[in-house]
């Protein structure tokens, strides 16, 4: 096992969160597989192994369908995080077959083509909206006034969550989502236990509000599929609506702060897409590989595997690291440069096999509007004062984008 010190990794340095990719290259040079001991990791950086495990079966979100806690070597979450683990847990993110194959049969009635193809002129009218706004104002925080509010009223819409209780959602949201950086502490672990909380008490008042009063919604649609006999617990439709509303804005967002920081970066690549903006399909894909919202994701091994002559025993637990992923020479050309044209590109962002992101062609509508509207409404958009970037690996992030607007 190598010890920390030797690796070009280390989640909990700013520098590294501010410039992972550098260090990526280092750790691909070093081996396809390597442990880490402060987080008790495999830590795996090509895209071909990956990619590959990513649809084997042989790991899992979750082993608690297979092994109690002390079968699987692992320590029980204390008590006071129940809450959390609770939500998270009953979450298809987090399940395996035969539950998650039968939750995500239920929600993907809501994602299929014909649905979601139906939302783009709403997405598209919302996103008018907000950045004509941010242009009356001559600028302001492109996270703020577009990115965030974009993703989560078409989440909401989608739930039927009323506009008047939409305020808590990005922000418990935020503090659900702190408890997969890397060791959270327990302040993060607080935080996340009191959002848990207060997240389902409201859907549980909501779910109950939608059996006396039924409407065109998704949360309607699950309470029926179940009283048709598609077992659907209570807590699985709490998880499953919480999930969909984390997993469906907090990867747009970043992508769309990521994405426009990018670009400010890059000025010949932002005049080509102002220049061309039948770019846009492939700038949305280039954008996302290029600075990955999620970073790394983990699955537990089930049975014992082998990778490059190191077995990893059961009970452990492999990092699967997207943005080293989608930086890899042998996959992409010249990867560290942006490249809004790049045809060829499979990047990971939205995962693959069974866990593939359910809502990954919404997600690409709802980036798609806003960066057609930015083009089109704000054509001399420009960056007020350099960014801060968030001070977590794993969802990476800006804490703002200032803009400014020519008139």
């Amino acid at each position: 096992m190598a010890a920390p010190s030797d690796l070009a990794f280390d989640p909990w340095d700013p520098a590294f969160v501010a410039d992972p990719y550098s260090a990526y290259a280092e750790l691909r040079e070093q081996g396809r597989v390597r442990y880490f001991e402060p987080t008790d990791q495999w830590l795996v950086a090509h895209h071909a192994d990956v990619s590959a495990l990513l649809r084997d079966r042989r790991l899992g979100r979750t082993y608690q369908h297979r092994f109690t806690h002390e079968e699987f070597g692992r320590t029980a979450p204390p008590p006071e995080h129940e809450p959390f683990h609770t939500l998270n847990d009953h979450g298809m993110l987090d399940l395996e077959p035969p539950d998650h194959t039968r939750i995500r049969r239920l929600v993907s009635k809501a994602f299929t083509p014909r649905t979601v193809e139906r939302l783009r002129p709403y997405v598209r009218g919302l996103a008018d909206d907000l950045v004509s706004a941010l242009v009356e104002a001559g600028g302001g925080d492109l996270l703020r006034d577009v990115a965030e509010p974009l993703p989560v009223a078409v989440i909401a819409e989608m739930l039927g969550i009323p506009e008047s209780d939409r305020a808590p959602l990005r922000p418990w949201s935020a503090d659900i989502c702190g408890m997969y950086e890397l060791n959270p502490s327990e302040e993060t672990a607080a935080r996340a236990v009191r959002a848990s909380v207060e997240f389902s008490d409201y859907l549980r008042d909501l779910i109950a509000e939608r059996r006396e009063r039924p409407g065109d919604d998704l949360i309607s649609g699950l309470i029926a599929a179940h009283d048709e006999g598609d077992r659907l617990t209570e807590q699985e439709m709490i998880s499953t609506c919480v999930l969909l509303l984390n997993a469906g804005h907090e990867a747009t967002v970043n992508s769309t702060v990521n994405g426009w920081w990018a670009l400010f970066r890059h000025p010949d690549q932002l005049a080509a897409l102002r220049a061309d903006h039948s770019l846009v399909p492939t700038a949305i894909e280039e954008l996302m590989r290029y600075d990955t919202p999620l970073q790394l994701f983990e699955r537990w091994v089930l049975d014992e595997i082998e990778i490059d002559g190191q077995v990893i025993p059961r009970g452990a637990e492999i990092a699967m690291l997207f943005g080293s992923a989608n930086h890899d020479p042998a996959v992409f050309t010249d990867p560290s440069r942006l490249d809004l044209t790049r045809r060829d590109n499979p990047h990971i962002s939205f995962s693959a096999g069974i866990h593939y992101c359910i809502g990954a062609p919404l997600a690409r509508i709802e980036l798609a509007a806003s960066m057609t509207a930015l083009l089109e409404k704000a054509p001399t958009l420009r960056l007020a004062t350099e960014p801060q970037r968030k001070p977590n690996f794993v969802i990476r992030g800006l804490e703002g984008l200032a803009v400014e607007v020519g008139r």
